[in-house]
């Protein structure tokens, strides 16, 4: 009975954790790593192929992104979720899949003019499908039976849609113990969806730590007005308000925050507004939320739907899907509100819209999410006076600024009411799903603050959860940082590599041509061998 750590492990993004029980393997998340890597993640130590079961906390990518890859690598395991996290996946793997042919393409088109190998994509269209074909919804609450001495139960986090911590019961050798795994933990009085719930008992519980080292910032005024006076002195100024978005989950907060704006009449002077949402996921995703069952909303927007009220639209929305409906919000003079993903800005349809407006002094630039350590969104939030898009540098002229407090994840003081709620106190809690200052502030504010025992491990750390022993801790290992002239070399050497292979190929397919040929061939490739051995030499 152990659980290994492979991924956020002093790292916000990437959550990955195993979990091995009577010979049985199971994942808690597989997702992908955003921003800079900044720790070396362990592979996953079993074939994909052999994984019995997948939990899925939430649907956001940096903890689902790599589950496609696990099916194209062989995997035929069940992905328990909510149905409203399975339903989110749906179009959130399948866009992330586009993104990763897309890309491989571009790549590849760039490769077949210099006469370099094509790139393959991390995964295709076909391998998100195999990962949703294997989701399987599950209700809140639920107490589900998934292996032999496994059980599961989903507790709303309040984080998004669907999102939940899940408790585990695992049973070997006659010994029961219980996991809680936090996903991410939601901030309270989020519109839309629930506040975060509660677990009370636990023997070990795995907690994100996003937060763990600050509190978000206290406004003066609530979100609501304080969007309104940024919609309005932009407006005024005849600039637009960009927001980067996450697809999912802020973006339809945004909506609902502007609804209430437009209704009760907080911006003057300016009618209904233009607001573009320009990303095709986004428009997936809100329909996604008006569809889906009332409990996984809050009192208020479940009354809302009752009375057949959208909370998420208002006149003036308007919905980008096309490409070309895209670039026409940036030929449009008329002041507005362009909300776009992704979030932080580093890929989507927003970074065309930052091309067009940071240079502008009458636009603003207004994050509100988290912004990753080496992403875009961070260094424009951190001050940058200049950022390179699509290879051209760009002068930061416009205002930009940050919606306070708004953020999907608990702060400090909201991790420690949740992490304070077990009675009796857990045997032992992990951390991760924070940067390496905010894991060991969070696990020292545990230890010298609330007498828990506590531990933040590094990628590939185990422990055995029945006898409750370390069975492996490793330090943490620096990903090396690269150089542009590093990067370049190692690019040349792999199209190196690339042409040796292809040479290996057309030899193979010589043993049929005339014996006076292949001693010809030979002879040339000794004496290509003959000039590049000095380098062999040094």
């Amino acid at each position: 009975m152990r659980l290994t750590f492979l991924g956020a492990t002093h790292e916000v993004t990437g959550s990955c954790t195993l979990i091995e029980v009577n010979g049985k393997y199971g994942l808690v998340d597989c997702g992908m790593e955003q921003g800079v890597d900044v720790f070396v993640n362990v592979n996953l130590p079993v074939a994909p192929a052999a994984l019995d079961f997948i939990l899925l906390t939430h649907a956001h990518i940096d903890h689902s992104g790599k589950i496609p890859l696990l099916f194209k690598q062989g995997c035929t395991a069940p992905v328990y979720a909510t149905a409203a996290t399975c339903h989110l996946c749906e179009i959130m793997l399948r866009d992330c899949a586009h993104i990763q042919e897309s890309e491989a393409e571009w790549r590849s088109r760039k490769a077949r003019r210099a006469g370099e190998a094509e790139t393959e994509p991390f995964y295709a269209i076909a391998d998100a499908e195999a990962a949703i074909a294997h989701l399987r919804p599950v209700d809140y609450g639920q107490m589900l039976q998934i292996d032999e001495g496994v059980v599961v139960r989903f507790i709303d986090a309040g984080h998004l849609l669907g999102s939940a911590s899940i408790e585990i019961w695992l049973t070997e050798a006659g010994t029961t113990k219980k996991l809680v795994c936090s996903g991410d933990i939601g901030n309270l009085h989020q519109p839309i969806i629930n506040d975060p719930q509660y677990i009370r008992e636990a023997d070990y519980v795995l907690t994100e730590s996003t937060y763990g080292d600050r509190n978000h910032e206290k406004a003066d005024v609530n979100n609501i007005q304080y969007l309104a006076d940024c919609i309005q002195r932009v407006l005024d100024r005849g600039g637009n308000l960009v927001i980067p978005s996450f697809a999912v989950g802020r973006t339809q907060e945004i909506l609902y925050f502007i609804r209430e704006i437009k209704v009760k009449g907080l911006v003057h002077g300016h009618g209904d507004f233009p607001v573009y949402v320009d990303s095709p996921l986004a428009n997936e995703a809100t329909g996604i939320f008006l569809q889906c069952d009332r409990h996984y909303f809050d009192a208020e927007t479940a009354a809302m739907l009752d009375q057949g009220i959208n909370p998420l639209m208002s006149p003036g929305v308007k919905l980008a899907v096309s490409s070309e409906e895209s670039k026409a919000i940036n030929f449009d003079s008329e002041p507005k509100v362009i909300l776009s993903a992704s979030g932080m800005c580093e890929a989507g349809r927003i970074r065309h819209h930052l091309k067009h407006n940071l240079w502008r002094k009458e636009c603003m630039v207004l994050f509100v999410g988290y912004q990753a350590v080496g992403t875009t969104g961070r260094k424009l939030y951190d001050g940058a006076k200049k950022v390179t898009l699509f290879n051209e540098e760009i002068s930061v002229q416009s205002e930009i600024g940050f919606l306070p407090g708004k953020s999907g994840h608990a702060d400090r003081d909201g991790l420690v009411r949740w992490i304070t709620a077990f009675d009796p106190k857990p045997a032992m809690v992990f951390v991760n799903h924070g940067d390496d200052a905010a894991m060991k502030s969070y696990a020292n504010l545990l230890a010298d603050e609330h007498g828990l025992n506590v531990a933040a491990p590094y990628s590939g750390a185990m422990f055995d959860l029945a006898k409750g022993v370390w069975l492996e801790t490793p330090e943490g290992v620096p990903v090396e940082k690269k150089s542009a002239k590093t990067e370049r070399a190692a690019a040349a050497f792999a199209a190196l590599e690339s042409a040796l292979e292809r040479l290996g190929k057309i030899v193979a397919a010589c043993r049929a041509i005339p014996n006076k040929e292949l001693a010809r061939f030979a002879g040339q490739i000794n004496s290509l061998a003959d000039k590049w051995q000095k380098w062999a030499k040094k």
